[in-house]
C-alpha cells in the first residue's frame, strides 16, 4: 500500500527532471546559435562589403553609408572597424585594428599620445576674418584706363599675383581685364582663366572694388600699350604716383609679370582687405574643379580623419632648387641638365649639400616618414599625397609607403574617366590638390613653397585648421640608423629628444595672422 502511494510522486519527479533537462538543452542551443549569429553579423555587417574589394572601384554615397563610415565628429574619433574602401583584404595592412581606434594610445618616440590630440584643431583665440571694407570705403572711381595682366608661375604663384593685381587696379583706378594665365612656364599648361576659376563669379564678387571685364574693348585692340615690369614689393606711392601717371599717355597698361609686385606690409587696411577678398572670396575654382575636389574630399573622409601631405618631391622642384640628396648620379645629372636648359631659372650652379644644410631643400619621402612617426601618427593613418608625379616614383616612395601603407592620391581615388578632363593640365590638377589640402584634418608640407603658404594661410582664414610645418634642417634627420642587428630603424638620443619635444609642443605652436591673414598668402 505504501509503495502504491509513492509511485505517483516518483513518476511526477521523473517528468519534472526530463522537462528541466529539455529546457536546459534548448537554452544551451539558443545561446550557441546567438553567439554564432553575432559573430557573423560582426564580421559581415553588410553583404555589399565584398563589392568594394577592388581598390579602384569607388564606393557610391549609399555604399559609404551602408558601411557606416561616420563623418568626422567634433571629437575627431574613428569608430569604423572595417577595412577602408578601395583597399581589398589582400591590400589591407595587417596592423589595421579591429577595435575602435579612438580607444588606442599611440606610442611615439617619447611616451604615448592620446589619439585625439593628433587631430585636435587649434583654438582661434577669437581671431576671425576681417575682409569687410571699412565705413569710408567707396565704390571704385571712374576708370582711367585698362590693366592687362600676364600671370607667371604655377597655380598658387598666379593666384597670389592676381590678388596683387586686383589691389593695383584699385590703387590706379584701372579697369582690370580678366588675367591671362601662364602658358609658357615649366608645366606648359594651356588652361585659360575660365578653365581654372569661376570667371563670372570673379567679376561679380569684385564689383564693389574694381571693375573687371572679360576682354579688352575692340576699339582698343590696336591701341598702343605700355608694357611694364612693375617693381618687386612696391608700395602705395610707387603705384599711385609713378604708375598712375602713365594714364596721361596711354589707355592700356600691360603688366608683364604679376608675382611679388606689391608689398606685403605698410599698405592701407582697405587695400589689404581687397587682396583678401580677391583671394578668399572672388578667386573661386571653376564648377567642375569644385565638384571634383569635393568628391575627393568625401572619398578621403571615408577613411576617417586624414593628413594632406604636400610632398614637393617633383622633378621641377628638385631641378630648380638643386637638391639631390638621396638621388643617384644619373638622377642628379638629369636635374642639372634641366636647370641648365630652363632659361628663366637664373641660378645654375648650386651646391646641393649647402642647400640641404640650410633647410632650403624639400624633405625626402623617407624623411617625411621619420617625421610623421616622430610625431606619433600610427602606420594606419590615411594620407593624401597632394603632389604631381614624385621623382623616381616607387623607388623613392618605398620607405614612406612601408611606414604608411594608406597613401592615396587623386589618381587612386578616381577612375581614369573621372580624372581625364583634368589630366595634362597642371594648374587644374594642382587646384584639386589645393581643395583637398585646405579641407584636410591636418596639412603637412614638405617644403614651404607657394602651395604650402597659400594653403596654410587659407586654413588660418577658415578657422586655424591644424598645419604642421617641419624644420627642414638636415641635422634633425641625420640621427637615424639601423640597429646593430640590421633590423628596425632607431633614433639617436638627440632625435628622440627632438621628437619628444615636438610631441609636447606642436599642438600649441600656432602663429596667428595679421588682419585677413595676408602675410601668409605667399
Amino acid at each position: 500500500m505504501k509503495e502504491k502511494m509513492q509511485w505517483p510522486w516518483r513518476r511526477r519527479k521523473v517528468v519534472v527532471v526530463v522537462v528541466l533537462r529539455k529546457l536546459l538543452t534548448c537554452a544551451i542551443c539558443v545561446i550557441a546559435l546567438t553567439g554564432l549569429l553575432s559573430v557573423r553579423v560582426h564580421v559581415f555587417p553588410s553583404s555589399k562589403v565584398s563589392d568594394l574589394t577592388d581598390p579602384y572601384k569607388l564606393p557610391t554615397v549609399t555604399q559609404q553609408h551602408e558601411l557606416n563610415y561616420q563623418k568626422l565628429s567634433a571629437e575627431k574619433k574613428w569608430t569604423q572597424e572595417l577595412t577602408p574602401p578601395h583597399l581589398s583584404k589582400e591590400q589591407a595592412p595587417p596592423h589595421l585594428s579591429k577595435a575602435p581606434l579612438s580607444s588606442h594610445k599611440l606610442n611615439g618616440a617619447n611616451g604615448s599620445l592620446d589619439f585625439e590630440k593628433l587631430w585636435k584643431q587649434p583654438s582661434n583665440r577669437d581671431f576671425v576674418p576681417c575682409v569687410q571694407p571699412g565705413s569710408n570705403y567707396s565704390a571704385p572711381d571712374e576708370s582711367r584706363g585698362y590693366l592687362l595682366v600676364h600671370t607667371n608661375g604655377g597655380l598658387n604663384q598666379m593666384r597670389a599675383g592676381i590678388c596683387d593685381m586686383v589691389a593695383v587696379a584699385r590703387i590706379i583706378n584701372a579697369t582690370l581685364v580678366v588675367p591671362e594665365l601662364d602658358k609658357r612656364s615649366f608645366w606648359q599648361d594651356t588652361s585659360n582663366f575660365s578653365d581654372v576659376f569661376d570667371e563670372d563669379h570673379f567679376i561679380n564678387a569684385l564689383a564693389n572694388d574694381v571693375k573687371v571685364i572679360k576682354k579688352l574693348p575692340k576699339d582698343l585692340s590696336s591701341a598702343t600699350k605700355v608694357v611694364m615690369h612693375f617693381r618687386s614689393w612696391s608700395g602705395l606711392e610707387y603705384y599711385r604716383d609713378e604708375i598712375a601717371s602713365l594714364w596721361e599717355e596711354f589707355q592700356v597698361i600691360r603688366a608683364a609679370k604679376s608675382d611679388s609686385r606689391l608689398a606685403n606690409n605698410h599698405l592701407p587696411p582697405d587695400i589689404q582687405k581687397v587682396r583678401c577678398r580677391a583671394c578668399y572670396e572672388a578667386l573661386r575654382f571653376s564648377p567642375k574643379i569644385e565638384a571634383m575636389g569635393k568628391l575627393l574630399v568625401d572619398r578621403m573622409r571615408a577613411y576617417g580623419p586624414f593628413i594632406a601631405l604636400h610632398l614637393r618631391y617633383e622633378k621641377d622642384m628638385l631641378a630648380f632648387s638643386g637638391c639631390t640628396h638621396g638621388l643617384s648620379d644619373v638622377e642628379a645629372e638629369e636635374l642639372r641638365t634641366i636647370r641648365e636648359n630652363t632659361a628663366y631659372w637664373k641660378i645654375k650652379d648650386i651646391n646641393a649639400t649647402e642647400q640641404r644644410s640650410r633647410g632650403y631643400c624639400p624633405l625626402t619621402p623617407t624623411e617625411v616618414g621619420i617625421f610623421l612617426t616622430g610625431l606619433g601618427y600610427p602606420s594606419n593613418t590615411p594620407i593624401y599625397i597632394a603632389a604631381g608625379e614624385i621623382y623616381g616614383g616607387d623607388t623613392h616612395m618605398a620607405d614612406l609607403r612601408s611606414r604608411y601603407p594608406i597613401l592615396m592620391s587623386k589618381e587612386k581615388l578616381t577612375s581614369v574617366e573621372e580624372l581625364e578632363p583634368f589630366t595634362n593640365h597642371a594648374s587644374q590638377m594642382a587646384a584639386l590638390d589645393y581643395i583637398v589640402s585646405v579641407e584636410s584634418d591636418v596639412f603637412i608640407p614638405s617644403y614651404s613653397g607657394n602651395m604650402a603658404r597659400a594653403v596654410e594661410g587659407h586654413r588660418r582664414f577658415l578657422g586655424h585648421r591644424k598645419t604642421i610645418s617641419p624644420d627642414r634642417r638636415v641635422k634633425l634627420f641625420s640621427g637615424t640608423r639601423k640597429d646593430h642587428r640590421g633590423g628596425e630603424e632607431v633614433l639617436y638620443p638627440e632625435l628622440r629628444a627632438w621628437t619628444g619635444f615636438v610631441q609636447k609642443k606642436h599642438f600649441m605652436s600656432i602663429r596667428y595672422p595679421t588682419a585677413c591673414a595676408r602675410g601668409y598668402l605667399r
